[in-house]
Formats: structure tokens, C-alpha cells, sequence
């Protein structure tokens, strides 16, 4: 480490499958190649119905420093835990920067750095729960006030887009505008780049046993509620009304696995989907994809897409 490097702490609730993850491993591996900057990524821990990206993490030469009290889910008495241990970290180990990412982790971590007496404190908004889609008013009310105040404690507020930056700054009033930066996704795209297209296309299809020539509408995502799987296997079940050989891939699995292919079920949709799961050759698969479908209700970067 050049003694001159800049250190940073980047905080994230876990290492998920999903571009959040992805995001802070590519940013902790390239900013330490430049020789300017030293990372420590410290992520909670994931939930057994959540794919574990720890294994891509590695990959890339990034190890997290395991934070065992944080995960995705309230839970009172190991959020403050984490809370003191994160301050005792920054005071400890006295970061010139603390970067925060997803919701939890962004609380947590900018609360332990202000009081730890961090110089410099930023926050990445991939994606947020504020718009009112999510829970009722008055805890939406909730959040959105605690979010203000969190900014305020937050000398940098980056945004994905341009227009997820209008939207936390002028529809959701969380910080003046020109308290956002905009830095778009970098992405690693060379395995989509390089792989031999045809070849994937007509090797998947024959394992699944899916005619070359069926239409096949697939969805990459976490089961959970913020993907709305439930319009995407709607659409399905109304293009099969009319179009019965059309097939549905679902790749991703989580936490409403079981309840969407109940609803799938109702639908009439027993034999029209697949249920892929985690896969870890998406380049590969997608192509075998006629139509890639984004159902979300919220995203930062759609990744998938």
C-alpha cells in the first residue's frame, strides 16, 4: 500500500447476486490498481434464500471483511451492534473515506462514520423503497424523513442516473439536486462480448429441450417483492391465451419462490415456465432468449437488462 493512498471503508448490507454487489467488488479491485486509493469492503452476511456472490468476489481478488450482525432484514438489537462495531472500525482504523451502499448499510455506516469522526462520508442510491409502492404512508413518511436526515450527514449523494437523481431530489425531496452526482454502472460486459452466440443458443436450448424454433420469454432476477414477478407471469398467462407454445424462463430464485409458482399454478401455467434458479452462465443462457422481460417496480440500473 503507497503510504499516500487515500484509505476508503465501503459498507454493504451483503454480497448478493445482483449488480450492487458487483458494483462495489469491480470499484474495490480498480481503485486499488491505480495505487491511490485502498479499499476494505465490509458486507453483512446472506440469507439462505439468497444466491452468495462471495465466490465473484474472490474472483476478482476482493476479499469482504465479514460484518455477521447486518443483513437485509429490521432486526433491532444486531443493527445496533453493528452500528458499534462499524464505529469502533473507523476509529480504529481512522478511514479517509466512508462509502456507503444500499439502504441498511447506508444508514448504519454513515451514522458510525459521522460519529466516528470520518472526514469525508458518501452514500450510492442503486435503487430505494421511498416512493410509496412499497408500504403505507405513514411509514413511507417515515423512511423519507430518515433518509433526509441521513443526507444531511452525507457530503456526497451519488445516483445511477439522471433520472433517479431528479426523482430522490425533486419528486421524493431527499437533497437539493446538486447534492447528487451522477456516475453511471460500470459493467462487465466482455463474457456477453465474447461468447459464440449461435452456438449457446442452440447447445441451451437442446439441454432444456426447447425447440429452436418456440418463442421463449425469460426474467433475470431475485424473486422478491420489488421484481414483480407476479406481472410477468400474467403477461404470460395472457400471451398463452392466444399463443399456447410460448415458454417463460424464470432465472433468479429468493425469498418468493415458492409463493410465485403457487400463483404460476393458478395461472395455468404448470407446464409454460421454467424455474432456472441461480445460474451462473448467463452468458450463455441469454441467448437462448427471445425476449428478455423487466418487471420491476424500481430499479437503479436495471443490470439485467
Amino acid at each position: 500500500m503507497n503510504p499516500r493512498s487515500l484509505r476508503v471503508h465501503r459498507v454493504i448490507a451483503r454480497l448478493n447476486i445482483g449488480g450492487p454487489a458487483q458494483h462495489v467488488v469491480h470499484l474495490a479491485r480498480d481503485l486499488d490498481r491505480t495505487g491511490r486509493y485502498a479499499t476494505t469492503l465490509l458486507a453483512g452476511h446472506v440469507t439462505a434464500d439468497e444466491g452468495d456472490m462471495s465466490s465473484y468476489a474472490a474472483r476478482h481478488g476482493v476479499t469482504p471483511r465479514p460484518l455477521d450482525t447486518m443483513e437485509r432484514r429490521p432486526r433491532p438489537t444486531d443493527d445496533l451492534r453493528t452500528l458499534a462495531r462499524l464505529t469502533r472500525i473507523f476509529r480504529r482504523e481512522r478511514p479517509d473515506i466512508v462509502h456507503t451502499h444500499t439502504a441498511k448499510a447506508g444508514a448504519l455506516g454513515r451514522l458510525a462514520a459521522r460519529w466516528a469522526g470520518v472526514p469525508i462520508v458518501v452514500h450510492t442510491y442503486h435503487g430505494h423503497v421511498l416512493g410509496g409502492g412499497y408500504f403505507g404512508a405513514a411509514v413511507t413518511r417515515v423512511y423519507r424523513e430518515v433518509e433526509r436526515q441521513l443526507a444531511r450527514l452525507t457530503d456526497c449523494l451519488i445516483a445511477l442516473t439522471d433520472t433517479q437523481a431528479d426523482e430522490l431530489a425533486r419528486g421524493i425531496d431527499i437533497a437539493p439536486r446538486e447534492r447528487f452526482e451522477v456516475i453511471p454502472l460500470g459493467l462487465e460486459l466482455a463474457p456477453f462480448r465474447d461468447v459464440d452466440r449461435a452456438t449457446a443458443r442452440a447447445e441451451v436450448r437442446a439441454a432444456f429441450g426447447t425447440p429452436r424454433e418456440r418463442l421463449v420469454v425469460g426474467i433475470v432476477g431475485r424473486l422478491v417483492p420489488v421484481k414483480d414477478h407476479d406481472l410477468f407471469l400474467h403477461a404470460i398467462a395472457h400471451l398463452r391465451a392466444t399463443h399456447p407454445e410460448i415458454e417463460a424462463w424464470v432465472i433468479g430464485s429468493g425469498e418468493r419462490e415458492a409463493e410465485l409458482r403457487e400463483v404460476a399454478r393458478g395461472l395455468g401455467l404448470d407446464e409454460g415456465v421454467r424455474w432456472l434458479g441461480w445460474r451462473h452462465d448467463l452468458p450463455r443462457l441469454l441467448p437462448a432468449l427471445d425476449v428478455v422481460a423487466l418487471t420491476s417496480r424500481d430499479e437503479g440500473t436495471p443490470v439485467a437488462l
